[in-house]
């Protein structure tokens, strides 16, 4: 503001000296600007994710109804008969727009967190993949960052290679958040430990839920599909959680909700939107890395026996054991810590 001040002054006087040398620290004061615009326009992209992911659909579904009691609701009966005729498309593949996955909006995202992927072995692209996608946290942001778009370059580092990422079926049901979130491709991308996982994740925790989750590698070996142990590190750091103690009355209310509704309601919170220090709904800029592990080929048995599912199922938790083991000292965790797999 001085700058701009003094130029003014400078044409009132008649003098061209204080108009030139005013220009020139506008290039450092346009610098600074920009770097403090560059971390908004990274904080926007990550809240417009987190509220698109938890009202978008809630909000289109009242809308569409009021739509039907208005003048509009032509609209709203063209775009019903829509939803219904592309009803299972979901199912089917969705409709992948590499236009979306590109979008500037996703580099602002990442490098809010930073957001970084690691490739350790090359996948063949004349196969298809499940990536076990670990540990959950509250929004999956590495998840949602490195397969459903290419602000970390997974097409180019995993060539003919094309996730999808999975989510809950209930998100497909929702008008045009429905439309936002589809994609298909030659590999599926599954967080494994879904809902109940993300009542469990804080900062500082490594702790999955795979135990009892072998649906994924029945339906690996029904198709044949490679199985692929991805690990996030950082990724249960970007929210803080209020872990209810086991056994309580709010506990047993918070799981009923869970089964209930598809998804856990988790108490979390990060930081304000405005102030670093106060409490909000945007995360925390913490570095989340994601590994993407070597894949366990497996053969197709279109009726496997729970022998041959729990023999693969084991070498996939030694597997996820293992690239755990071998990267957490990288990424600031101590030698001793383990990853506890419930």
């Amino acid at each position: 503001m001085k700058t701009i001040l003094a130029a003014y002054s400078g044409v009132l006087k008649g003098t061209g000296s204080s108009i030139l040398s005013s220009l020139q620290d506008l290039p450092l004061a346009f610098w600074l600007c920009g770097s403090k615009m560059e971390k908004h326009l990274q904080v926007i992209s990550v809240l417009q994710w987190v509220v698109t992911f938890l009202a978008l659909g809630a909000v289109c579904t009242v809308l569409l109804i009021y739509m039907f009691c208005t003048d509009c609701w032509l609209i709203a009966a063209l775009y019903t008969s829509w939803l219904i005729v592309d009803w299972n498309t979901p199912k089917q593949g969705g409709r992948r727009s590499s236009w979306v996955r590109s979008w500037t909006v996703w580099t602002y995202f990442r490098d809010y967190f930073p957001i970084r992927l690691i490739k350790t072995h090359n996948l063949l692209p004349n196969r298809n993949y499940i990536f076990g996608y670990h540990p959950h946290g509250i929004f999956c942001f590495g998840a949602f960052c490195n397969f459903g778009t290419e602000a970390t370059g997974f097409s180019k580092k995993f060539p003919g290679i094309k996730p999808s990422l999975a989510t809950l079926a209930g998100n497909f049901r929702m008008p045009v958040l429905r439309d936002y979130l589809m994609s298909g491709g030659n590999a599926v991308i599954i967080v494994v430990g879904g809902a109940a996982e993300s009542l469990h994740c804080a900062p500082g925790m490594n702790s999955v839920i795979l135990k009892n989750r072998k649906g994924f590698v029945r339906m690996a070996l029904q198709r044949g599909s490679d199985l692929v142990p991805v690990y996030s590190f950082g990724e249960n750091d970007a929210y803080k959680q209020v872990i209810l103690e086991e056994g309580t009355y709010w506990s047993a209310v918070q799981k009923k909700l869970q089964k209930l509704l598809g998804f856990a309601p988790c108490l979390f919170h990060g930081c304000g939107l405005f102030f670093g220090n106060s409490w909000g709904i945007v995360p925390y800029g913490k570095p989340i890395t994601t590994i993407v592990g070597e894949p366990i080929t497996v053969p197709k048995i279109e009726d496997p026996s729970d022998e041959m599912v729990d023999l693969y199922h084991a070498m996939y938790v030694k597997s996820l054991q293992c690239l755990f083991d071998k990267y957490k000292t990288r990424f600031g965790l101590k030698e001793s810590e383990i990853l506890y797999i419930e």
